[in-house]
């Protein structure tokens, strides 16, 4: 049997995030490293899978946020070192849109714009589908196309979306993300 960790690594790391992302693991069953949270992040990698490790069960989502700095800055070392780690198992990332002033993008498996539709093309900050198919901008997602991950799910930013996905609406496009991943996936959470 294994002793590897199952996660979902999030490319976001503000207080809304931070809000949706704990909300959506609360939920879900599982367990979300607050820790995690900041624009841009401070824990390091070590720290992050320590704390992954400590948590009572999986799955067990992570944030990581670059907060606009250019190439590989805190955030992405540190998503890196999480998703290459003997003791993690990736389930997928979700990889959030970002209005930044350096344009860095990945590719996405998929997209879930604001309404909660899946979409093939990349979505905006606003969670509203862009033109180029399987294609999003952000902050923190330089590193994402060097990873070996089952699935990345692009998203508008998280708990915000004009609202769309605010936590006070139980954050539904997060947890539409979260779950897409869960089932792609195979694991059940265990309610």
């Amino acid at each position: 049997m294994s002793n590897r960790r199952r996660v979902i690594l999030i490319t976001d790391g503000d207080e809304y995030a931070k809000r949706a992302v704990a909300l959506v693991a609360n939920e879900i069953g599982g367990r979300c490293i607050s820790s995690s949270q900041g624009n841009p992040s401070t824990l390091t990698g070590e720290k992050i899978v320590q704390l992954i490790k400590k948590t009572p069960h999986d799955p067990v989502l992570v944030m990581f946020d670059d907060s606009g700095i250019v190439g590989e800055g805190a955030g992405e070392n540190a998503l890196k070192f999480v998703a290459g780690h003997e003791d993690i198992d990736v389930l997928g990332i979700i990889a959030v849109a970002a209005k930044s002033r350096h344009e860095e993008w990945t590719r996405v498996d998929v997209s879930i714009d604001r309404d909660g539709n899946l979409t093939p093309y990349g979505v905006d900050k606003y969670g509203i589908p862009e033109l180029e198919i399987g294609r999003i901008n952000g902050d923190t997602v330089y590193c994402l196309d060097e990873l070996e991950v089952p699935i990345i799910v692009g998203i508008g930013d998280i708990g915000k979306m004009s609202r769309h996905d605010s936590y006070k609406k139980g954050s539904p496009i997060t947890k539409k993300a979260v779950e897409l991943i869960l089932e792609r996936s195979g694991f059940h959470v265990k309610k």
